[in-house]
């Protein structure tokens, strides 16, 4: 578009799940071009994930030739690069950086039976954990590490490295071993005030070697990694020397390209399943939320976490059993109907709970039918769940000293004005959509123009590059219609937990037969 050569712009990458997207953004955060390589994950055994290290990398060199081929730019245009990656994507690597195993990614559970001997050891690590009570996550960093060390000794012990996703990739990029604060902060039981390193807590677990294998230093976002390597450039077809800026866990650099930098912000990513993280200036730990995670996104603001498990899925589930082709017509219906859906609950825990309840055994429930309710009344009824589950979970955050006042929302769920306005109406908040769906992208583009040098810092760089589109803001007497529903919906859990553990026990206990 007529750009000439004293225009700089930067890279973003975000290493997903299913494949290695790459953006090119002008320093406004306007996108020129994207680019993505699918690579393969392989299920060995049930509740197992794993990919080839190795396809990362080769996904990173085809990506970004193509994105910047499309931009249409010089490569010495490129001012800097920054990368997100999935969190909790675990390697054990020898000293060059090559992997001795396939990378145990996220969503890769085999460690469950470990994070009950890392809850067992009480260690005041785990005051991220929902103030100590647990669980932790098989996704997280100590259990996987713990799993691999018990299951395949001769691979722990070779490895000269064990880190994840993230720190592969800029080690292959600038030669340098670091580790990001947002992946240390969150899932590695990492606290700078309390020295770093969790070394009771590996003490505790006969895991103290791990230390040794850790990227020995932690990188703040937006700070230089290192210039990328005569190989790396090669490889990228980019120049050699270019800076590598640090970026992080996904949904945190999303944060970023979110907007959500201050005290007070939290951004709501939707899909799936949801993400709550929202930023407090003080650190607190409690019942029913992760965190606060210490300078995870900036130096001296803490980070706090809620979930749930499935949100967009299950509103996936009921188009599919309703055999609609689209949610157009559902949507049409669902809107007709009032507040309350006629008096239908949902209750979204099919695949169990993970903020506030922390139950993986807890199920959905439907309640209130009767003969008249059909489908737009499910469907409603479905959103209105999963909104009155994310206000669960602003409440519980409030109980606990954290009042969001602001929230930004991506993801699926913002091309559905209806889902949109329910979620305003049920926590009487207004919702911002930003102008870059991609926010992880965005997120890695804000990072490096402040590596690059192009903006003082975070704050600056964010302002500037992210756009508000529009806010949905929340209707006031329709908030106070939500209210009983909503106490019927709190309620639900408990009765529906009663008879589940009833049922469970006459199962284990079956009465005898006459």
């Amino acid at each position: 578009e007529g750009r000439t050569m004293n225009e700089p712009c930067v890279i973003g990458v975000d290493g997903g799940t299913e494949s290695l997207r790459v953006g090119v953004f002008d320093l406004e955060g306007h996108p020129m071009a994207f680019a993505s390589t699918a690579y393969e994950t392989r299920f060995p055994h049930p509740g197992w994930a794993e990919q080839d290290p190795r396809d990362w990398w080769q996904a990173l060199g085809q990506s970004v030739r193509r994105a910047v081929e499309e931009a249409g730019v010089d490569a010495r245009q490129i001012a800097a690069m920054a990368v997100d990656t999935t969190c909790c994507s675990v390697v054990a690597l020898d000293g060059s950086g090559e992997p001795l195993r396939p990378c145990l990614i996220w969503m890769d559970l085999r460690s469950a039976p470990q994070t009950e001997k890392v809850v067992a050891t009480g260690d005041v690590a785990l005051r991220v954990n929902s103030d100590g009570r647990g669980p932790v996550s098989a996704e997280w960093m100590v259990p996987k590490a713990l799993w691999i060390k018990q299951n395949e000794p001769e691979i722990f012990e070779r490895a000269a490295v064990v880190c994840e996703y993230q720190d592969y990739i800029n080690y292959h990029l600038t030669g340098r071993w670091v580790a990001s604060i947002t992946n240390v902060s969150a899932r590695w039981h990492y606290n700078r005030a309390r020295g770093g390193v969790p070394e009771t807590l590996l003490e505790g677990l006969g895991l103290s070697d791990l230390a040794a294998k850790w990227p020995a230093e932690v990188v703040d976002l937006g700070q230089v990694v290192g210039g990328l390597t005569a190989r790396a450039a090669e490889h990228l077809a980019l120049p050699k020397g270019l800076p590598v800026v640090q970026g992080g866990a996904d949904a945190f650099v999303g944060m970023v390209g979110l907007g959500v930098v201050r005290p007070g912000s939290l951004a709501f990513i939707t899909g799936s399943s949801h993400l709550q993280l929202g930023i407090s200036a003080v650190p607190f730990h409690g019942t029913g939320i992760w965190g606060t995670y210490s300078d995870a996104l900036l130096p001296g603001l803490h980070v706090v976490e809620g979930g749930q498990t499935s949100t967009g899925s299950v509103v996936n589930w009921l188009k599919n059993l309703f055999g609609a082709s689209d949610y157009e017509d559902l949507n049409r219906s669902a809107a007709e109907l009032p507040p309350g859906s006629e008096g239908v609950i949902v209750q979204e825990h099919f695949q169990g709970n993970r903020t506030p309840h922390t139950d993986p055994g807890s199920r959905g429930a439907i309640h209130g039918l009767s003969l008249k309710h059909g489908r737009g009344h499910l469907f409603r009824a479905t959103i209105e769940g999963i909104a009155f589950g994310s206000e669960l979970i602003l409440e519980t955050m409030r109980t606990n000293g954290f009042e969001p006042e602001r929230i930004v929302v991506a993801g699926g769920a913002t091309r559905s004005d209806l889902w949109l306005q329910i979620h305003a109406d049920v926590s009487n908040l207004p919702l911002t959509l930003t102008e870059v769906a991609d926010a992880p992208l965005l997120g890695c583009a804000v990072l490096a123009s402040v590596g690059a040098g192009l903006d003082e810092d975070i704050l600056t760089a964010s302002d500037r590059m992210v756009k508000v589109a529009r806010v949905i803001g929340p209707d006031n007497a329709t908030h106070s219609t939500y209210r009983p529903f909503y106490e019927a919906y709190k309620a639900t859990y408990g009765a529906v937990r009663a008879v589940r553990q009833h049922l469970e026990a006459q199962q284990r206990n079956p009465l005898p037969r006459c």
